[in-house]
């Protein structure tokens, strides 16, 4: 790539599109060069806002713009697959928002793709990303043999009408914020689970607005899961036999901070949007490789498909080793 930055195209110019942006001028291995919406009129004030180039009416022109190499797709839930089946069959790598599906079978065959047309394509959990994350990693093993896991997302969702709570959009907690919580259990597991149970409180849409789970490991270890629309609390906690290691916010690093034992570790934050989409731009640009890939993305959609299972049918789900 002559210019050796990757040229991004903006699929829906909304309020996760914008904070994905938010740290654009520091941008070191690419920018954004088109954006695109249903409504113009939005997506010229959106391009406005960024300084960004080209504008297009439709989805169709950004996917059919020279000038872009990879996307972001900020849109809803359901369309998260089927814009992505189109991105890259127009040529495009891709970096589409979390979760990227709840639909186990949806992974394969978008990697697939991804993988016979060589392009990229990558699950957009941002906080896999932060320096706070990787710092929490890093002292993992002070812990002993870990014990127990749990993580919880969820804050005061007051808006009744939004697309969160829409069924027809795979609208619901776990699918927006609880998808936090499965994702931080798993890395703090190192494996993927073999059995879950889920418990759900439905909202008068039909989706979750609260959900709880457990997950058991191959090790035994047993991680506690929530995400919710009715309260306000975030946190990533691993309980081993010598100590216990925590993250006050990992998800959106409101704490620039990791605590082991009581004890706070300071860590310098940066904005984990900008890491993610520096990232996978080191990895089209064959400087590196990507943090998330097919493996985790099947994980996670392994994950949430059985937990909904668990939450319809009453009953534990064996997932497979």
């Amino acid at each position: 790539m002559a210019s050796r930055k990757v040229r991004w195209g903006i699929i829906g110019p909304g309020g996760i599109s914008a904070i994905a942006l938010r740290d654009l001028a520091h941008a070191t291995n690419y920018e954004v060069t088109a954006v695109a919406s249903r409504d113009r009129d939005r997506a010229s004030a959106f391009a406005g806002r960024f300084g960004i180039r080209n504008v297009h009416a439709t989805y169709d022109e950004l996917l059919a713009d020279p000038g872009v190499d990879a996307v972001y797709i900020g849109l809803p839930n359901s369309l998260h697959h089927p814009m992505t089946m189109k991105s890259l069959a127009a040529g495009k790598h891709v970096l589409c928002e979390k979760p990227y599906t709840r639909h186990p079978d949806e992974v394969r065959i978008a990697f697939d793709e991804a993988d016979a047309r060589g392009l990229h394509l990558m699950e957009a959990f941002m906080w896999r990303h932060r320096p706070q994350v990787r710092k929490f990693v890093e002292l993992l093993p002070e812990i002993g043999e870990l014990v127990s896991i749990r993580a919880s997302f969820s804050f005061f969702l007051e808006n009744r009408k939004d697309v969160r709570l829409d069924a027809s959009l795979d609208g619901g907690a776990l699918m927006d914020v609880g998808c936090y919580s499965v994702s931080g259990a798993r890395l703090v597991a190192g494996e993927e689970p073999v059995r879950v149970f889920g418990e759900q409180r439905l909202a008068e849409t039909g989706v979750d607005e609260s959900f709880t789970g457990l997950m058991r490991f191959p090790s035994g270890v047993v991680a506690q899961i929530y995400g919710g629309f009715t309260s306000d609390h975030r946190g990533l906690e691993a309980i081993g036999t010598k100590a216990t290691l925590s993250i006050g916010d990992p998800w959106q690093g409101q704490w620039g901070e990791v605590t082991l034992n009581g004890r706070v570790i300071p860590v310098d934050d940066a904005d984990a949007y900008r890491l993610e989409m520096e990232n996978l731009s080191g990895a089209i640009l064959g400087e590196g490789s990507q943090r998330l890939g097919r493996e985790d993305a099947q994980g996670q959609a392994n994950a949430i498909a059985a937990l909904y299972r668990s939450a319809e049918t009453g009953a534990p789900v064996d997932l497979k080793s």
